[in-house]
């Protein structure tokens, strides 16, 4: 089971009821992706994110002006509204860069969210960087409504290694499926994974293979037709396979 929103994360976050998610799994926009103020707040996410020349011609998406005060003000009100919309021991995780993680993890603990770390996510095909050390890691900052529910027997990886999708890629800064499917197994069995800037909608296909239901939320109709698309063709795949597991293989 999943629902799409429509529309703006913090608007529709306050009309979740309490309690009502049992896992945040997000990619927000973090307005980063330059050394300077004017490199960061005067390019659109295309321009910051996406190498000169390259082949694909993936559209951008919005929210990717503001500067470094703004930004941890706007994130610190959505994960207070995703706090107040889950469970208790509910984990919380949300993607940065290392320009942004100092403010990311500021945000999560001032929306009331207990910081539990820092999860690096190696990406082996990643920019060189001339006379210096490769940028090939981002950062998934964590932290739980009270504390881990000590009581699942559950083991999860310190680290992820995977690359950007290449091959049907549909979004600038699209997820492996592979590692979204590792992450939202902190959602328990059956429970609800929210994700407020759904984009193409990795996070969403990952919760539904993995047996969880999934709230997202998307500003631009562009990736929300894209997310809308590939959810509804997991739950069919889904169907599919419980259809066929029910009768069984043809004799």
């Amino acid at each position: 089971m999943y629902k799409l929103h429509r529309g703006d994360a913090l608007t529709v976050l306050k009309t979740l009821p309490d309690e009502s998610v049992n896992a945040v799994i997000t990619d927000p926009p973090y307005n980063s992706g330059g050394r300077t103020s004017s490199e960061r707040t005067s390019r659109d996410a295309r321009a910051k994110y996406v190498t000169s020349g390259s082949a694909h011609d993936l559209q951008t998406f919005p929210g990717e002006n503001r500067d470094q005060r703004a930004y941890r003000s706007w994130l610190t009100d959505l994960l207070t509204e995703s706090y107040r919309a889950s469970t208790e021991h509910a984990v919380a995780m949300v993607f940065s860069d290392w320009r942004q993680e100092p403010t990311t993890s500021d945000a999560l603990q001032m929306a009331g969210w207990t910081w539990q770390g820092t999860i690096p996510w190696i990406k082996p095909a990643s920019r060189p960087r001339k006379g210096g050390f490769k940028q090939s890691a981002e950062f998934i900052i964590w932290g739980t409504k009270g504390t881990l529910d000590h009581n699942r027997d559950l083991y999860l990886p310190g680290h992820f290694s995977a690359s950007q999708p290449r091959k049907d890629r549909l979004h600038i800064t699209q997820k492996p499926l592979e590692i979204m499917q590792q992450l939202v197994r902190i959602c328990p069995e059956n429970g609800t994974v929210l994700d407020p800037f759904t984009g193409s909608g990795s996070t969403g296909v990952a919760a539904l293979c993995e047996g969880r239901q999934f709230v997202g939320v998307e500003l631009s109709p562009h990736y929300a037709d894209i997310a809308e698309q590939r959810l509804l063709q997991t739950m069919q795949q889904i169907r599919t396979q419980d259809d066929f597991v029910l009768a069984g293989p043809e004799a």
